[in-house]
Formats: C-alpha cells, sequence, structure tokens
C-alpha cells in the first residue's frame, strides 16, 4: 500500500467505527432519558370504607391511566367492610386487570371484603401466618315495627327499610356475589367445597394455599418479582401510587365504634350490608 493510500484506508475505518459506536453511543443516551417501568404499590391497611374506597380507586385509576405503571402489587391487611364500597373497588380492579397483572401480597390479614378484593387480582402470596377467608355477609335484622307518639310514617317499614325475611334474601344474594367473584377469581385452583368455603370461617396462609385460597407463600419482595414477571419487566423500579397519584398516608377513622372507655371496637358505625371480619373475642355487640 502506498503512502498515500494508507491515510485513505485509516479515514475509512474510522468512519466505519464512528458509525458503529454512534447508535450505541445515542442508544444509551436515550436509555439514560426514558423512565424505567413501574411497579406500583397499593396499600389497603385497615377496614375498607368510603374514603378508604375513594383512596384504593384514585390509585388503580392512577395506574390505569399512566403507561409507566406496568403491574401493580396490592398489599392488604384488613378485615374487609361495606358491601357496597368493595364492590367499587372490585370493578375498578377488574377495569385494570384488563391492561395491567394485579398480584395481592397478605400482610397480617385479608378478610370477607379484603378477600373479595384478593379474588379479583391475578396472583395471591400470603405469608404463612397470614389471615384469609371469613366468606360471607353480616347485617343487622331491623326490629319488629313499632308505634310512637312522635314519629310518623308512610308505611310499616319506611323507618327500618324492610322486614327481617327481605333483610335475610338480601344477605343471600350479596353472599351468592360474593362466591361466584371467588369461584370465578380463583378457578381452578380452588380446591375446597362450597359449603365448607361459605361457612365464614377463616384460615391461616398455610391452609390457605393448601385449599387453593392462595397462590404461595412469599414476602413483599416476592410479590414484587411476580408481578414484574408477569408484566414482562426485565428492569423496573418500585413505588408507592398513594405517593405518585398525590393523596395523603392515612388511615380511615370513625369507621368502627368506640366504647364508653374510648376503645374501638370491630363494629361498624353505620348500619348496612358488609363484607367484615370481626374477631370472635368481639361477638357481643357493644
Amino acid at each position: 500500500m502506498t503512502t498515500e493510500k494508507r491515510p485513505l484506508a485509516r479515514r475509512r475505518v474510522g468512519t466505519i467505527i464512528w458509525w458503529l459506536i454512534l447508535p450505541l453511543a445515542l442508544g444509551l443516551l436515550l436509555s439514560t432519558l426514558v423512565p424505567r417501568p413501574i411497579v406500583g404499590l397499593i396499600y389497603l391497611d385497615g377496614p375498607i370504607g368510603s374514603f378508604s374506597a375513594r383512596n384504593l380507586v384514585a390509585q388503580i385509576a392512577y395506574a390505569r391511566e399512566h403507561w409507566e405503571v406496568r403491574s401493580v402489587v396490592l398489599v392488604m391487611n384488613s378485615p374487609g367492610g361495606t358491601a357496597v364500597d368493595t364492590e367499587s373497588v372490585y370493578m375498578e380492579l377488574a377495569r385494570l386487570r384488563q391492561t395491567r397483572p394485579v398480584v395481592t401480597l397478605v400482610e397480617g390479614m385479608t378478610a370477607s371484603g379484603a378477600y373479595y378484593l384478593a379474588a379479583g387480582t391475578d396472583y395471591i402470596i400470603a405469608k404463612p401466618s397470614s389471615e384469609v377467608g371469613s366468606i360471607g355477609v353480616l347485617n343487622l335484622l331491623p326490629p319488629q315495627p313499632i308505634v310512637t307518639e312522635d314519629l310518623v310514617t308512610t308505611g310499616p317499614y319506611k323507618a327500618w327499610g324492610a322486614p327481617p325475611d327481605a333483610v335475610m334474601r338480601e344477605l343471600e344474594t350479596v353472599k351468592q356475589g360474593f362466591f361466584q367473584a371467588v369461584k370465578l377469581g380463583r378457578g381452578e385452583a380452588l380446591r375446597v367445597e362450597p359449603q365448607v368455603l361459605l361457612r365464614g370461617e377463616i384460615w391461616l396462609g398455610t391452609d390457605a394455599l393448601r385449599m387453593g385460597l392462595v397462590d404461595e407463600l412469599g414476602s413483599q419482595s416476592r410479590a414484587v418479582e411476580k408481578a414484574a414477571q408477569l408484566g414482562r419487566l426485565p428492569q423496573y423500579r418500585v413505588a408507592d401510587l398513594r405517593e405518585m397519584a398525590g393523596l395523603p398516608i392515612v388511615s380511615e377513622e370513625l369507621f368502627f365504634i368506640q366504647s364508653p372507655e374510648g376503645n374501638t371496637t370491630s363494629y361498624p358505625r353505620e348500619p348496612g350490608l358488609y363484607l367484615l371480619y370481626i374477631p370472635p373475642t368481639e361477638r357481643r355487640l357493644p
């Protein structure tokens, strides 16, 4: 090769190397500018009432409307709550699952309405000693119609809403809806007869796994890994959706009745239909 051709050859090699390096450098630069996908955490720590339901729905809506949130972990420690608020959150979770996988992590308890929500997710992880189940409905029967001098009504049940037998029919309707949600959500994984499931019992996480009420035993880090796996996310970051949605990180107050001594009981303040677990030690009305 002549002396004149050598610089030309070097320039050609340099040009080729440059065009090979340039796309790689641009790709690395763009990767630092594009945010990593997010596994979002939604927390439910307490009863499901009007306040907590609005909070949950807002986080679910945020996850559905922001593309960077690719998977969700619902972290729960709840005895359940009102039937209508539980159903509201359940329906929003169903919408979210059309585009995002949702994994439930049972911390201390996922009972009654909380398990209703868990059954509507893609995968359930519990601790060995977590409390799971309490599938059923409760309500107080209305009193018999009475006549008083200071209360005038246009019908015998205007003051109470319904006779006792109608309340019992409502309970059965809501119970069957709960059962169908569990049956639909758990599918072939469910390994327990309906008559056992509907006794309203609560089980430890180890028993719940054996019965097919949960999918595995594990921790929060395992739940995040599973959510990333279902969302096909090789790289991701974890974020609290309460903070991302600008919501206050506070628990709901005034859901339960307080005793004359100022202690919080496990009985709800307002009458109505409840998907709620009440511990055995508190099953006397306050």
